[in-house]
């Protein structure tokens, strides 16, 4: 039977860097990931996200319940499934969120999260290359920030069209102010994917205090009392016990962290009875209190401008692949979204609170990312703090089921408002008097769409997941009822047990997860090993 000291349960955004940061010391540490190692092509080559999204080998191609915010839809919800996990099948985005959202998890009871006490933790991570203030921006960590490095006139139109429509030209979105238009960061560098893998378990993959198992999947985590000793796991279809002689680390996200807690018998009384499974420990909340970014993608056709769609198919994508493979560069080295803009609804708002992302590029109806054959250009748009709120649920005590997931979408009255005044605000932007000379009809929804009826069940029945799953074991005091973990992320009640990635998370975050997780995961290592925190920023 192997011992170790720490356990990590995952290797995705979290998993990563506490694998890094705790091997960093003479503790052993022990990195389970139920994927496989992280060789494909299409991980790393930043166009290929689109390949991964359906590779049952690097996702878990798990799908939401129907509801009625989906007009009775099932909606794919991809999470990676190898080494880097989600990160090494995202869109790329570096977008870490808005000062309100940190202080909003301080004012909660979450002791040491406001704004100004997690921005070390952001800096720690990051190597920021491109301009920004250094009061928040990060020069000398492991993982790399760059700017887009392809711009193109629709998209520079776009955001001057933004720009005369009122929004300001964003200067640093992970700065000192959110709100703006303008490219985004990414997770790019030298035309590759830079995951949580290639970033953080890579240059320390040959400590001998560090031991990464991969193909190997938790059954249930093992307790002695109320305190945490180690995990059954299965590999090869064979079971086996790894202990911890400290903790136990749950790193494996809002869908897969929830589960392996309720197969282990902590969750809500009723759930753990249905699953057959013997109580450890009752918490209401380990599965509730799921949220999620919910968009919609509106699409025009252009004439007599080149665009994405043209330079991916025939011999231009040849030429392409030839470009990318001498020069890390041209379309294959880009993010799914190019521009993105952090705006108001209401004028009188202190903070955004829609997302709206750009790409000179469309999409076909009938084909999940399968480009037009004609120039086109698509906007998505959010809700970025949604309300409604769901639930991840195990279907039986073997975490090889897959769970139950309802995210609801849609539920709250306030999130289909502010989704309708998003897609009216991206149907104006894609028809501002810059994208004019170009511009010839909208293909999506289209023009015969115009009530909020019709807007609203277009969203219903095209809606999907932006991939932004959270909540689901929410941080908080012991005194919240639906509360999983403290603000130290121990799991209420027991020993030896935290919960360590985007489930903690205990109100919908405004922006992109995974620069939050990184953070999350860096702050959480320093508690682990009793460190003191990072002093606060001066912000």
């Amino acid at each position: 039977m192997d011992e170790f000291d720490y356990i990590i349960i995952g290797a995705g955004s979290a998993g990563s860097v506490l694998a890094n940061r705790l091997s960093a010391g003479d503790t052993t540490v022990c990195l389970l990931e139920a994927g496989g190692p992280d060789r494909n092509l299409f991980i790393h080559m930043p166009a290929g996200f689109i390949k991964t999204l359906a590779n049952p080998r690097l996702n878990w191609l798990y799908e939401t319940e129907p509801s009625e915010g989906t007009a009775g839809r099932g909606i794919p919800t991809p999470r990676g499934k190898t080494l880097g996990g989600s990160s090494s099948i995202n869109g790329h985005i570096y977008n870490r969120g808005q000062r309100m959202d940190f202080d909003t998890w301080a004012q909660m009871g979450n002791r040491g999260w406001g704004f100004a006490d997690v921005v070390p933790y952001f800096r720690r991570s990051e190597r920021r290359i491109g301009d920004g203030d250094d009061t928040y921006r990060g020069r000398d960590g492991e993982l790399v920030v760059t700017d887009v490095d392809r711009r193109d006139p629709v998209t520079d139109a776009f955001i001057d069209g933004a720009v005369r429509y009122g929004i300001p030209r964003g200067l640093d979105y992970n700065g000192a102010v959110q709100e703006g238009v303008g490219y985004f960061q990414r997770t790019i560098h030298n035309g590759r994917r830079v995951s949580t893998a290639r970033a953080f378990l890579n240059p320390v993959r040959r400590r001998p205090n560090l031991e990464i198992q991969t193909g190997v999947q938790v059954t249930r985590i093992v307790f002695q009392g109320r305190r945490a000793t180690g995990v059954f796991c299965r590999r090869d279809g064979t079971q086996r016990e790894v202990r911890a002689r400290r903790e136990v680390l749950l790193a494996a996200g809002a869908i897969a962290s929830p589960q392996i807690l309720q197969v282990s018998g902590i969750g809500p009384a009723d759930l753990l009875t249905d699953i057959g499974v013997a109580p450890v420990q009752v918490l209401p909340g380990v599965g509730e209190n799921l949220s999620d970014h919910f968009g919609v993608r509106l699409s025009a056709r252009l004439a007599n401008i080149e665009t994405i769609n043209e330079r991916s198919k025939g011999l231009p994508l040849a030429v392409e692949a030839l470009k990318y493979a001498l020069l890390r560069k041209g379309v294959l080295a880009q993010s799914p979204g190019i521009a993105v803009a952090l705006c108001k609804s209401n004028p009188g708002l202190d903070y955004p609170d829609l997302q709206v992302i750009f790409a000179p590029a469309s999409y076909k109806e009938s084909a999940v990312y399968e480009l037009d054959d004609f120039p086109g250009m698509t906007t998505g748009v959010w809700p970025m703090r949604p309300e409604s709120r769901g639930y991840v649920q195990a279907r039986s005590a073997n975490t090889g089921d897959k769970p139950l997931i309802q995210p609801n979408y849609l539920e709250a009255e306030a999130d289909r408002h502010l989704l309708l005044d998003g897609m009216r605000l991206a149907r104006r932007l894609l028809q501002s008097q810059k994208l004019s000379e170009w511009y010839v009809h909208e293909t999506s929804p289209g023009e015969s769409a115009q009530s909020d009826d019709e807007l609203l069940n277009f969203a219903r029945e095209r809606g999907t997941t932006i991939f932004h799953l959270m909540g689901s074991c929410k941080m908080g005091p012991s005194q919240d009822a639906m509360a999983v973990v403290s603000d130290e992320l121990k799991v209420h009640g027991l020993e030896g047990l935290r919960v360590v990635d985007a489930s903690i998370i205990p109100t919908a975050h405004s922006a992109n997860t995974n620069a939050a997780t990184i953070m999350i995961a860096e702050k959480a290592a320093d508690m682990i090993l009793g460190k003191p925190p990072l002093p606060a920023a001066p912000v």
